[in-house]
Order: structure tokens, then C-alpha cells, then sequence
């Protein structure tokens, strides 16, 4: 196959060969793929709520929420239905047309809080927001009862390769990982899954990423691209900053192998530079995370988000309407 034929899977040298081109070829080349898939000058803006937070028993190494690391970070309860919808509109006020909800939990207990999840979800739905959760991982059944009540994207990222992955979790696998994409998929949601870089893997890993996300079938509808942001008391706290450029090799890999799909620039931007930012949006990445934090890590300013669509003439999608009831 070429990488540019996305019906076919690639081979993990395919995604090799090109991760490793010279930069300013695959900054071209993904460039190209982009504008022949998508509108280059088109960011969609999202925002996203820790709707539950902290003691999720979970290892991942990388969390501040995890019960296994020793954060300053407390556990909360399930945050109130008026609460998350609160800040749901203000989301949309700030030019948020899409709202995701988080939860630490290793998978969702079918219950009250399940409920008032849905329960959220519909009411976020109303206004008029494209609706995504994380919730860990769930079964066939949940995942229906969640597309019926409105959620359009399902969050599950594959985090790392395959073979680092037991380097950074150890309490569930990358099959489970796999189990909970197929479920989401059944149901009919759309798939959002992607990766941490950062971590301590290797370059090879980075490309295993991407070769697993592109081997999925039919690809993810979304791919967040997010760079470690170490957080102390955690096992990666230590973490040397990721190069630039392996940043815009991912975005533009990603890209070139799933040239449909939404390239979320995610987690970790603060660590990029406006010029390290533009390349990845030249690269392909068009979508971004507005407010000052993402679950529990610091994220852009808003102010500076917009200064920079407007120096690169970038513009976000527009907000839609409520929904009617």
C-alpha cells in the first residue's frame, strides 16, 4: 500500500518510513493530505470537565489521579448534573462547541452515577455541544445505553506502543484497551482514541502508536495527540521534555495515515512554542482544547489561543444552536 491510501492497513515499516522522513517532507506531505481532506483553516475548539476526580485504582503512571501515586490531588465525589451543565454553557460562551466529560474510574458501575452521567450527557447534548466522555472502560451495554442518550464520542486512548505499554500500566492491558474501542464502535458512537508522548518510550514506540491507531478499522474519527505533562508524586515526574519535532512527526503521521479523522493537539501545549503549535496545525492538527486546565493539568490560556488563530488565520468552528426539544 501507499500511505495515502487509507482503505488499506498499513504495515508498521509503512509508518516507520514515514515518521522518520526528512521533517520538511513529512510536514509537506502531511500538509497536502490535509487540505485534500479537511478545511486547513478550520480548528475545532472543545472543552473538558474532571466531572469525577481523583482515586481511580488504576497504575497509570502518568496520572495524578490514580490511588497508586502519591499527588496532592484529593478524591471527589461525582460532581451534581446542574454543576457540569453550568459549565457546559460556559464552555459555549467561550467558544466551546465541544464538551467532554471525564470521570477517574477504572469503568463505570451501572447505578445512580451511571445515571446521572446520561443524565448529563442528554442535557449537555441540548444545548447544542458535540458531547464526548472518558469514563474508563465499558462493556457493550453501557456503551449502548450511552449513544442513546446522546453522546457522540467515546474517549479511550491507547496511551503508548503495545510493547512499552506494561511500562506504564499494569492494571489492565492494551487488549482491554482494544475490548472497549470494539464496544464503543458497536454501539455506533464514534471512536476518539490516541496517545501520550513522552513517557519515557522510545521513537519506535511513538510509531507503534500510530501504526495501532491506523490498524484499527474503520479509523478513529478522533486522534488526540497529547504530550506528557509530568506531575509530581507520579512515577514520571522526572520526565525530560519531549522534543519538539517528535510532536510535529506524530501529528504529521497521524495525518498522513488517517487523513480523516479530527488530530486533537492536546495535552502538553504549553510545552510547545507558537512556532512548534504552528507547524503541528500545518501538519494537520485541527482541533485544540480551550481553559486553562485539562482534567487535572495546566493547559494555553484562551487569550493566547485566539492572539494566535488570528496571526495564522485560523478559525474555529462555529457554536451551534440548542437543540430543539
Amino acid at each position: 500500500m501507499t500511505p495515502d491510501s487509507p482503505s488499506a492497513t498499513p504495515s508498521r515499516k509503512d509508518v516507520r518510513v514515514v515518521y522518520r522522513g526528512p521533517l520538511l517532507d513529512l510536514v509537506y506531505r502531511a500538509a497536502s493530505v490535509h487540505r485534500e481532506h479537511n478545511d486547513p483553516a478550520q480548528i475545532q475548539c472543545s472543552s473538558l470537565l474532571n466531572i469525577k476526580t481523583g482515586a481511580c485504582p488504576e497504575d497509570c503512571s502518568y496520572c495524578s489521579q490514580s490511588a497508586h501515586n502519591q499527588t496532592e490531588l484529593g478524591p471527589e465525589p461525582l460532581m451534581e448534573t446542574d454543576e457540569v451543565i453550568r459549565a457546559a454553557e460556559r464552555a459555549k460562551a467561550g467558544g466551546a462547541d465541544r464538551f467532554c466529560m471525564g470521570a477517574a474510574w477504572r469503568g463505570p458501575r451501572d447505578g445512580r452515577d451511571f445515571n446521572a452521567v446520561l443524565e448529563m450527557i442528554t442535557e449537555v447534548k441540548a444545548l447544542g455541544l458535540e458531547t464526548c466522555a472518558t469514563l474508563g472502560m465499558i462493556d457493550e451495554g453501557q456503551a449502548t445505553k450511552l449513544e442513546e442518550a446522546g453522546l457522540d464520542f467515546y474517549n479511550h486512548n491507547l496511551d503508548t506502543s503495545p510493547e512499552y505499554y506494561p511500562e506504564i500500566i499494569t492494571t489492565r492491558t492494551f487488549d482491554d484497551r482494544l475490548e472497549t474501542l470494539a464496544a464503543v464502535r458497536k454501539s455506533g458512537m464514534k471512536v476518539c482514541t490516541g496517545g501520550i508522548l513522552g513517557m519515557g518510550e522510545s521513537e519506535e514506540d511513538r510509531i507503534g502508536l500510530i501504526h495501532s491507531l491506523a490498524s484499527l478499522d474503520p479509523h478513529p474519527e478522533s486522534v488526540p495527540i497529547n504530550a506528557l505533562v509530568p506531575v509530581p508524586g507520579t512515577p514520571l515526574e522526572d520526565s525530560e521534555s519531549l522534543p519538539w519535532d517528535q510532536m510535529v512527526r506524530a501529528v504529521a503521521t497521524t495525518r498522513i495515515f488517517m487523513p480523516e479523522a479530527r488530530v486533537r493537539l492536546s495535552a502538553g501545549r504549553l510545552s510547545l512554542s507558537e512556532e512548534g503549535q504552528t507547524l503541528c496545525f500545518l501538519s494537520g492538527a485541527n482541533s485544540i482544547f480551550l481553559g486553562d486546565q485539562l482534567l487535572t493539568t495546566p493547559n494555553v490560556a484562551p487569550g493566547s489561543d485566539t492572539a494566535l488563530f488570528e496571526k495564522l488565520g485560523l478559525d474555529p468552528l462555529p457554536v451551534t444552536s440548542a437543540i430543539p426539544v
